[in-house]
């Protein structure tokens, strides 16, 4: 149950911030919103590091394979088409499309087993859940 209540903090807070720096960005420009968004967080992540965990960062640059520490910079250009897509379409389409990419996405991440995940069998179940939040979405956009 923890788990879903995160999930759903988790999918408010990205709304929230998508719009928070789309408005950035509208008064000043794309990578220096994306370079204050990421900085801050950077900062965040030190204080509660300090507070609270104090793991040496040498074990996280002993991570295998080392392609995984590119997590942070594919999080620049996820807040960059966070703030182009919500700028487009509005944050309601952009969120929608974003999270059904998301699902799609970790669904052949999980039924192919990659990046070192264990891999899912097929489900013709979580397909249609896939086709229904993509029906969802058309539904949500027509007018």
């Amino acid at each position: 149950m923890i788990g879903f209540l995160i999930a759903l903090v988790s999918g408010a807070l990205m709304s929230v911030q998508g719009v928070f720096n789309t408005k950035v960005t509208e008064s000043s420009s794309m990578w220096a919103a994306n370079a204050f968004v990421q900085f801050t967080a950077f900062l965040v992540c030190i204080v509660a590091w300090a507070f609270a965990d104090r793991t040496s960062f040498r074990e996280v640059l002993a991570v295998e394979p080392k392609y995984f520490l590119l997590g942070g910079a594919i999080g620049a250009f996820i807040t960059l088409t966070v703030i182009k897509s919500m700028d487009a379409l509005g944050p309601a389409k952009a969120v929608m499309l974003i999270v059904i990419a998301q699902l799609i996405v970790a669904y052949l991440i999980e039924l192919f087993g990659l990046f070192g995940v264990e891999k899912q069998p097929f489900s013709w179940r979580k397909v249609l859940g896939a086709l229904i939040a993509v029906g969802g979405f058309v539904l949500f956009k027509w007018k």
